[in-house]
């Protein structure tokens, strides 16, 4: 279960640990965020029109594969830096239950 923080993102009470990614992967991420944006706008003015189904389906594949990139940066991160030491810190157990629930959203 989680809780919202301040600025109403979602925070897991088990363990509220921030996002460790290298500055090259940060910035990776970034420009694939970026270029998901893109194309999703580029999605949004085809539609005002008459666009070719194909092409449609092209933009989303685009869209989809940049965040399937960034969402295996953030996972990358997590194990390395969240799992990989539960057992020294005594929360392997909800850390298992953790990484469970987010492979169903995988």
């Amino acid at each position: 279960m989680s809780r919202a923080d301040a600025q109403g993102a979602n925070v897991n009470p088990i363990t509220e640990h921030t996002l460790h990614l290298e500055p090259r992967a940060r910035e990776d991420a970034r420009n694939r965020l970026l270029s998901a944006k893109g194309h999703l706008e580029g999605i949004l003015k085809m539609l005002e029109g008459e666009p070719y189904c194909v092409d449609v389906l092209k933009q989303i594949k685009a869209v989809q594969g940049a965040l399937d990139k960034v969402g295996d940066l953030v996972l990358k991160s997590h194990l390395e830096h969240h799992v990989a030491s539960a057992a020294q810190r005594g929360d392997a157990d909800k850390l298992v239950a953790e990484l469970m629930e987010v492979l169903k959203y995988r």
